[in-house]
């Protein structure tokens, strides 16, 4: 998701000035040669940093560097991401490793399970991944639990450190154990994005996945995955719509679902209203408005029965890293709900203020009035409904 980035007055240290020196040459190169040099000595001292939890010194020069009106910023975040869910193969025979995720989009009107794979579906997931997503060579480790949001990596140490684990794994072909119990606790939405996390790993510049062979087809690997894959998956998600998304590296997965989960939140929305109001979309309005901080920071929809200024329901639309007020996010979000059955879309533009509730912190919804308020369903719906609405 957007990370705000406030102005602030940051003490320099001589890995932070060698990090933005790094970064900014980097990002001056004008050939592949000098972009390898330079790569190669900026990868060295993230992994160093990395490896002494030096969090703070790569996010404050991400902060510092971030619209600056070059590429420096993007070079460094690419590379911190690409040092934190890798290992490079120090020597000709040894071994590369990336940690992948496959993401799904999952809703329900009862809680979204997470936690631990049973052996018997890790053992099926593992089956189709290697028949149809990894290359013939590659060796797999997966992680045995199936992760929300709130149980990833929280910052790039702790993704790093995820690495080094199922690396380790991978190299010899295991699964990692990993006890639920020391995960974050998962918090309940209607709609919401899950995580299988593993790594692959194969001999130094050798082919990683199915679409790297001559034969393989990108597109061709994924639908065999959400098909065959999804049918090992589907079990543990059990009264849930669920949509499967495109294994890739961590975090290039991560970012695809969120975005894909924006618009999945509105879809899932509307079908939970026709669900639990007995009406069908038609019979609905959805009320879309800007909420600033400091800045845009994200849209909000309420959604209204016709007749009505009541907010039934609401739904968050984040912006997204690079994504500000020029952002084409109205567009979306109408083509979102017009496609999920809504025919009437009232587009505010004031700016509304970063509220949320006093009482229970839930956010604030825009009604037809222009009026920031609490989403409630009619009493006789909510004691059905899942307590946390996203």
């Amino acid at each position: 998701m957007k990370r705000n980035r406030l102005p602030r007055r940051a003490r320099q240290t001589p890995d932070s000035e060698l990090l933005t020196r790094l970064a900014t040459r980097l990002s001056q190169s004008s050939n592949r040669i000098e972009d390898a040099y330079w790569e190669a000595r900026l990868a060295t001292l993230i992994d160093r940093l990395l490896a002494d939890d030096a969090e703070e010194t790569l996010v404050t020069v991400l902060d510092q560097l971030y619209g600056g009106g070059s590429r420096a910023y993007d070079e460094l975040a690419d590379m911190i991401e690409s040092c934190a869910e890798t290992r490079r193969a120090e020597t000709n025979s040894g071994l590369d490793v990336v940690m992948i995720a496959a993401p799904l989009l999952a809703w329900s009107r009862f809680q979204i399970p997470s936690g631990s794979i049973p052996a018997t579906q890790m053992d099926a997931i593992r089956v189709h991944l290697q028949a149809h997503v990894l290359a013939a060579d590659a060796k797999l480790s997966l992680s045995d639990i199936l992760y929300s949001p709130d149980q990833l990596p929280q910052n790039y140490v702790e993704t790093a450190q995820l690495t080094e684990k199922l690396a380790k794994a991978a190299v010899h072909g295991r699964n990692l154990k990993t006890d639920p119990a020391q995960l974050a606790e998962t918090m309940s939405f209607l709609s919401d994005s899950r995580y299988l996390i593993g790594a692959v790993a194969v001999p130094r510049g050798a082919a990683m996945f199915r679409w790297q062979e001559d034969d393989g087809d990108a597109a061709e690997s994924f639908r065999q995955w959400a098909l065959q894959g999804g049918d090992a998956i589907r079990p543990l998600l059990p009264a849930c719509a669920v949509e499967f998304l495109p294994l890739l590296a961590y975090h290039a997965a991560v970012r695809d679902a969120d975005r894909a989960s924006r618009p999945w939140s509105l879809r899932s929305a509307v079908a939970f209203l026709q669900t639990v109001l007995n009406k069908p979309a038609a019979e609905l309005r959805a009320v879309v408005a800007p909420f600033h901080d400091r800045q845009l920071e994200e849209f909000r929809i309420g959604f209204v029965q016709h007749g009505s200024s009541d907010v039934v329901h609401g739904v968050v639309w984040p912006l997204l890293e690079h994504e500000d007020e020029n952002n084409d996010a109205p567009a979306q979000i109408d083509a979102a709900l017009r496609e999920a059955g809504i025919t009437s879309v009232l587009m505010l533009d004031q700016r509304f203020p970063l509220e949320f509730c006093d009482d229970c912190g839930a956010p604030l919804y825009p009604n037809p009035e222009g009026e920031p308020v609490h989403a409630e369903l009619p009493e006789e719906q909510a004691e059905t409904a899942p307590r946390h609405l996203h």
